[in-house]
């Protein structure tokens, strides 16, 4: 510290503490942006190296005999939140699928706007992600996409319910009920693909 006259003060040990770095968390645009996901954190490397990575445009696709999808969907009173990223809903009652031998629980169900995946290069309105996962851990993620059209009483219901602030989570009185969520259509695409949010796993 310098004096304004006499002899030079000797400075005194700092004593401040150094704030550590606010880390960034990732969204959709600015500095946690997409293209910026694999540096935001050391776990979020597949995010750029990963060789299975979602959403895809489905092109060209081999017609194939599949076994269809087995949904266990039944009306549940659900909890509402917005994440500031989606808006997220998760079921109460048990909701399930059977595909290829396994038997995965309904998790979650949160929304894109527009929808992430394309088929033969045609976008979307939105898109639906119905997010599975079995007794070992694994996902299986079923994306409806949605058409603008009539008003659908279900995803209505969950937009009657949003809460009013960001993280904040609602418990409605209204039941959900899942299984007219579902298109009458069942025929699927089916494809290996990640997580399409860090930490992007595959």
């Amino acid at each position: 510290a310098l004096a304004t006259s006499g002899p030079r003060m000797a400075s005194k040990a700092k004593r401040a503490a150094t704030a550590p770095a606010q880390q960034i968390g990732w969204s959709y645009a600015g500095e946690g942006a997409p293209s910026r996901w694999s540096k935001l954190r050391d776990d979020y490397g597949l995010c750029e190296q990963g060789q299975r990575q979602s959403p895809i445009d489905i092109r060209d696709g081999i017609g194939v005999d599949m076994e269809p999808i087995v949904f266990d969907y039944r009306a549940t009173p659900f909890r509402i939140l917005d994440t500031g990223r989606t808006i997220q809903v998760n079921p109460g009652e048990v909701s399930s699928i059977s595909v290829m031998g396994r038997t995965y629980r309904l998790a979650q169900i949160h929304f894109h706007h527009p929808a992430e995946e394309r088929i033969d290069g045609r976008s979307f309105e939105m898109s639906m992600h119905l997010e599975h996962r079995d007794e070992a851990g694994r996902l299986a993620v079923v994306a409806v996409v949605v058409e603008r059209g009539e008003e659908h009483p279900v995803i209505q219901s969950f937009w009657n319910h949003l809460p009013l602030e960001t993280n904040s989570e609602l418990a409605p009185a209204a039941s959900a009920d899942l299984p007219h969520l579902l298109p009458e259509g069942r025929d699927y695409y089916a494809y290996m693909g990640s997580l399409t949010t860090p930490p992007c796993s595959e």
